[in-house]
């Protein structure tokens, strides 16, 4: 396999302005995420971004971005649109979407979901972590059910399963766990799975993986010890302030 790491960022937030920008540790938080995909040392990192600014705060980093269509519906169509400028030849064949809001993010589990596409039977690879307290009522939490297995691969010792559904609701207690929204996509299955419509489980649920699962492909899940921190909201900048600092 040949990966790339693509994070998709752009400035429209609605509950936290400015996202990317904001200073965590006298650092943008979008220099923290590059930081941390870097250090998982799979391969180049690229910040797919809407204007200019982001790219001038990863450039001042020493890394490299690309300018997207501010347009663009979701964090999925950017990280396309960017491969296609950056590989035309299509040398990568593994596409692994990293959220440009995840300051505390391990590295490893980067690797971990990459790793999952070492079976040929795999499209995408994701990742989930066993619900905290209060997780499963939470509708803010994606949980996802799977039918488990030991991995094969390189990872042997890593339980992994084939996801069999995405929710925002409660699940059977021992069946859900907490999905963590980072995925490794095969190139072919990302080329599809952007020209697809969105599904009525899509619409529904808010959640885009399941355009993918509607459409047959499959997703198999890691599980990870560790959930990193998504900053969406004022309180939310506070905790990641308090962790890296």
């Amino acid at each position: 396999m040949n990966p790339i790491i693509i994070i998709p960022a752009r400035m429209a937030s609605t509950r936290l302005p400015n996202k990317p920008l904001v200073d965590i540790g006298g650092l943008p938080m979008i220099v923290h995420v590059w930081k941390r995909a870097v250090s998982a040392l799979i391969s180049e990192v690229v910040v797919a971004c809407d204007s200019r600014v982001i790219a001038q705060a990863i450039e001042d980093a020493g890394g490299k971005a690309v300018l997207t269509d501010p347009e663009l519906p979701s964090g999925s169509d950017r990280i396309y649109a960017a491969l296609c400028q950056i590989d035309p030849d299509k040398k990568y064949d593994v596409v692994v979407n990293v959220q440009g809001d995840m300051p505390t993010l391990d590295p490893k589990i980067i690797r971990q979901a990459v790793a999952l596409l070492e079976n040929p039977a795999v499209d995408i690879g994701t990742l989930a972590a066993k619900l905290g307290e209060g997780e499963a009522e939470d509708r803010a939490v994606v949980k996802v059910v799977c039918g488990w297995q030991l991995a094969v691969g390189s990872e042997k010792k890593q339980v992994v399963g084939r996801a069999l559904s995405f929710s925002r609701s409660v699940q059977p207690t021992g069946e859900a766990y907490h999905h963590i929204g980072i995925y490794a996509y095969r190139r072919e299955a990302l080329e599809r799975f952007v020209a697809l419509p969105p599904s009525a489980n899509e619409q529904r649920e808010k959640l885009e993986q399941l355009r993918a699962m509607d459409a047959g492909m499959r997703l198999d899940v890691a599980v990870v010890d560790t959930v990193p921190l998504g900053v969406d909201t004022a309180e939310g900048l506070e905790k990641a302030r308090m962790m890296i600092e």
